[in-house]
């Protein structure tokens, strides 16, 4: 009987389960029929805002279960602001899975028109569809170093203060930097008693804008920085967007792909041969990414192993294999310490120091580092701490070489696929031998040799405001013009921060200026011309000590500035560093004298750099 019951008792049981199974599976889609359940919009889908959880202001109007094809999207403007609109390529569509829609307002309810075809199931016929869907979006979140994680762009923090006819539709990527450690960061030591690139664990940021100094997209960086793991946090440096649209970049100990919809093409861990990534990511022409980083353990001629500073640069094939690499510290001469002792120890790059500006380093000082075994991110001399400072790398496809932009030796350097350096921009002081011949000549656009005193360290122009030729100093970007490059002549635009200029620091600190720079380079003849120079009539107001960029860009033959610490300087009426950076965009149509565009920064933290952005790249038809 007891052996009866619990057999009754077990097919009642198994009964009510298959009963509410049952009832389960009609609900979820049995006799009801396959159905979605969430909110549509219009004739398509339901909007997905942030698909990927990288950009806040993006969406995907997903498909329907349609095959689309011929879509366009416009994101209707503010008052007084600037339409957004563009076509879709039809992968586009089937990789999103629906209407990427690209350049929200924060913290708005957008207005959003499409238009498009879809294909009638069954049939061999499309409809043609417009139609409008509202998208809300919330307010830009960015990550500070304060007491808050993130903050909302403050109001007014971006003003436009000119924008001339054919620049209105200009998008420029901004990528900015806390400039201190948060609190929940780690400091990751590769050496005593400082760290490489790692020191740097700020926070970081990069949003686009448009030419009404409305916010348009932001990528959302702690879903992607983790300050506790030290192979997945650092500063996000190096932006580039590449032909199909899609920005690369790096950090600490990565370097990454991600498209303006947030999708993650790659994120990889440096080659183990490799650490501290920092400052440029080039997509060169061969297809290959030069990355500049350092070496992971090089051993010194005076037996000390050592992982060193800023000095290595690593070319790298689109599936991560290691390609080729250059050891700096094995081309050139790490112990050349003349520009070296003129640093302005207060700011170097991104270790600003307001209580040490306008020191500079002793002989002693920099002997008592070998004395003491000293190495880490210490500008100094020797393999090991930071005596070159790379913060540029670009690939000249006419030759098989590479142009780097030396910060700590006030150079700029071609150097060949044999490792060896062709020639050097920068003053001639303090150059080994073997290094003179490579040393460029200053000429004038007539091609007479111009000469410079103090071993051609201050040339004419060096305090003439209406001209002359200059090197540059403590320099950021050094990048080819590659539309008015070939073999035998390389056009460069390169920013000239202007510390230690003329190889020494001035009487007065408000003396410093800055320069977006165009340099010519004769190859044959061994020459340099300076065709284009900005920033010495906006004087210290435009001085930006460390950061920035100059950029030549083809679309509008135009060259793209960002003085990127401008309000770093020097207060000559407080008598005061002010420390406190106010970044500013600047683009010129080629050969102009004054800006078409000027717009201004303030509390979004220190500038790095700035670029424009194109979202036909990203996702316009391919022609």
């Amino acid at each position: 009987m007891k052996s009866f019951r619990k057999t009754l008792s077990s097919a009642l049981v198994a009964a009510m389960l298959l009963s509410v199974g049952s009832t389960a599976v009609f609900a979820m889609g049995g006799p009801s029929g396959a159905k979605i359940d969430w909110q549509v919009q219009g004739e398509i889908g339901a909007v997905k805002i942030n698909p990927y959880g990288y950009s806040p202001l993006t969406a995907v109007i997903q498909n329907g279960g349609y095959v689309l094809k011929d879509a366009s999207v416009e994101i209707v403007p503010k008052d007084g602001g600037r339409k957004i609109s563009y076509k879709i390529d039809d992968n586009k569509l089937k990789l999103y899975g629906g209407i990427p829609v690209w350049g929200l307002y924060a913290d708005h309810m957008n207005e959003v028109k499409v238009k498009y075809s879809k294909k009638i199931p069954g049939k061999q016929e499309w409809q043609n569809v417009s139609e409008q869907y509202k998208i809300p979006t919330a307010p830009v979140m960015l990550p500070t170093s304060g007491l808050l994680g993130h903050t909302k762009v403050p109001v007014g923090s971006i003003k436009v203060e000119k924008v001339e006819k054919g620049f209105e539709d200009r998008l420029y990527l901004v990528n900015n930097v806390t400039g201190k450690s948060p609190a929940n960061s780690s400091q990751i030591v590769w050496n005593n008693p400082a760290g490489g690139a790692m020191e740097w664990n700020y926070g970081s940021n990069a949003f686009i804008i448009d030419t009404a100094g409305d916010v348009r997209w932001y990528f959302d960086s702690s879903k992607l920085i983790s300050f506790t793991d030290f192979m997945h946090t650092g500063i996000m440096m190096g932006f580039q967007q590449g032909k199909d649209g899609a920005l690369t970049w790096g950090y600490g100990q990565r370097y990454v792909k991600y498209d303006l919809m947030g999708r993650e093409v790659f994120n990889r861990a440096l080659p183990l041969g490799y650490i501290d990534f920092s400052h440029s990511f080039d997509q060169a022409q061969n297809g290959n990414y030069l990355l500049r980083v350092a070496s992971a353990n090089t051993k010194r001629p005076d037996g000390n192993n050592v992982r060193t500073v800023r000095d290595v640069i690593v070319e790298v094939s689109p599936n991560g294999e290691v390609v080729d690499d250059w050891r700096l510290f094995e081309i050139l001469d790490p112990y050349r310490s003349d520009a070296i002792l003129v640093l302005d120890q207060g700011a170097v790059c991104l270790n600003i120091d307001a209580s040490a500006a306008g020191h500079t380093m002793s002989e002693e000082e920099l002997a008592k580092l070998d004395s003491e075994g000293a190495f880490g991110d210490i500008a100094g001399t020797g393999t090991g701490r930071n005596w070159v400072h790379v913060n540029s790398v670009d690939y000249d496809s006419n030759d098989d070489s590479i142009i780097i932009s030396s910060r700590h030796q006030n150079a700029v350097i071609k150097i060949g696929r044999d490792k060896e350096v062709k020639w050097i921009i920068g003053a001639h002081k303090g150059w080994k031998d073997k290094f003179k011949d490579k040393l460029l000549q200053p000429v004038d656009s007539k091609g007479n040799k111009i000469v410079c005193e103090n071993d051609y360290s201050k040339c004419p122009g060096y305090e003439n405001e209406k001209g002359g030729f200059d090197w540059t100093w403590t320099q950021h970007t050094a990048f080819i013009i590659d539309s008015k490059t070939n073999k035998n002549v390389v056009y460069l635009t390169v920013f000239d921060n202007g510390d230690s200029r003329g190889m020494e620091q001035p009487a007065l600190a408000s003396m410093k200026y800055s320069r977006a720079v165009v340099y010519k380079v004769d190859q044959k003849k061994m020459t340099v011309e300076q065709v284009w120079e900005y920033g010495k009539q906006r004087g210290n107001s435009w001085y930006s000590p460390v950061t920035s960029l100059t950029k030549y860009m083809d679309d509008k033959n135009s060259i793209m500035v960002y003085s990127a610490t401008a309000g770093m300087g020097y207060d000559l009426a407080a008598g005061k560093v002010l420390g406190v950076a106010t970044p500013e965009i600047d683009e010129f149509k080629w050969g102009s004298k004054e800006p078409s565009v000027m717009i201004k920064f303030t509390g979004v933290g220190n500038g790095y750099q700035a670029m424009p952005i194109s979202i036909d790249k990203a996702f316009a038809p391919k022609k």
